[in-house]
């Protein structure tokens, strides 16, 4: 063999090893806790409230300084198994995030006091968890999605000094926009007698009654929540745990806008006060109109839109491919300043 060829592969030798020890160092940093205990990153973090103290379930994926994501479930009081999908794309990516349940979820504490169910309680709630996973400003990316969009806004507003950006998906700024779409766009896509059946169950308050779920699902929950022909397992588990006295509270029990503690919630207005990078992520099929998703990307101070043309309310799921590459571009863009 030729000196140049025995020195060619020494160098091919030398960089394989190399690369394979860095990419081992790095696996073994990514998978490195610091728990006495190894739980699989789950972990009961204590709350404070005004009437007591609870434990709220988040479940830890990844070590990276550099990147921190909670994400922010729906409902309100559904729970962090929907966002299950998120677990691959971003251990992929080696970026640091936490599955959560808010207080009153399935898998956290659920008192019954009713006065805790306020969306400056769930701030404040949000700001514990973040000192306890050791986030700041220079590294706490907040995703929320539906009413964890509401939160996630509700929380940069009164910390933003501590993020480093915000992503709200699915989730306008406006409940009565909201609702006025859900009545003035949604409704007039359903067939005239399906939605005057929906409309006679919910004027005799019969929500209970299993003829409003036969209706809701392939009519609505199919065509605006998630287009997916088989509903994914964590989106079946979530609906299936979720807190219905709290949802109601807060949300009300009618799927056409807000009617309980959210009906009036706007904050629209204030949303040129969020100086962090922004990205909101609007779908066609979504409950939310997505030209309002839009606008509010332009309202706050350092905006992106993120589109998804075969979306719907959990276009996590039914525009994976898009929702994903767009959610993962813009941390990579904010971490690294672009």
């Amino acid at each position: 063999m030729r000196p140049l060829c025995i020195l060619v592969m020494a160098i091919f030798v030398l960089s394989c090893n190399q690369k394979n020890t860095s990419e081992t160092n790095t696996l073994q940093t990514y998978f490195s806790y610091p728990d006495s205990i190894e739980s699989g990153g789950v972990r009961l973090i204590p709350i404070q409230t005004p009437v007591g103290n609870f434990k709220v379930w988040t479940k830890r994926f990844g070590n990276n300084p550099k990147i921190k994501i909670l994400l922010l479930h729906g409902g309100p009081a559904m729970t962090h198994e929907y966002m299950e999908c998120f677990e691959t794309f971003f251990q992929r990516e080696g970026f640091e995030f936490y599955e959560y349940d808010q207080l009153g979820s399935y898998y956290s504490d659920q008192p019954k006091d009713s006065s805790l169910w306020t969306t400056e309680r769930f701030v404040e709630e949000v700001e514990q968890v973040r000192k306890a996973i050791h986030a700041d400003s220079s590294n706490f990316y907040v995703l929320g999605n539906s009413w964890g969009g509401i939160l996630a806004m509700e929380y940069a507003l009164k910390y933003q000094k501590n993020m480093k950006a915000l992503l709200v998906a699915n989730m306008v700024a406006s409940a009565p926009e909201y609702a006025r779409y859900a009545e003035e766009v949604l409704s007039k896509q359903m067939k005239p007698e399906v939605l005057a059946e929906i409309k006679l169950l919910e004027a005799k308050k019969d929500f209970k009654n299993p003829r409003y779920m036969e209706l809701l699902m392939p009519n609505f929950y199919h065509e605006h929540l998630c287009r997916l022909q088989e509903w994914p397992d964590g989106v079946n588990r979530a609906f299936k745990h979720a807190n219905e006295e709290i949802y109601t509270m807060m949300q009300g029990p009618s799927e056409f806008g807000i009617s309980g503690r959210l009906a009036n919630w706007d904050i629209k207005s204030r949303l040129k006060e969020i100086a962090i990078p922004t990205l909101m992520i609007g779908a066609k099929h979504d409950t939310m109109d997505p030209k309002a998703m839009e606008a509010q990307s332009k309202l706050v101070q350092k905006g992106t839109f993120l589109y998804c043309p075969n979306g719907s309310h959990l276009s996590m799921w039914d525009d994976q491919k898009v929702f994903m590459n767009g959610v993962i571009q813009f941390v990579k863009n904010v971490d690294q300043n672009k």
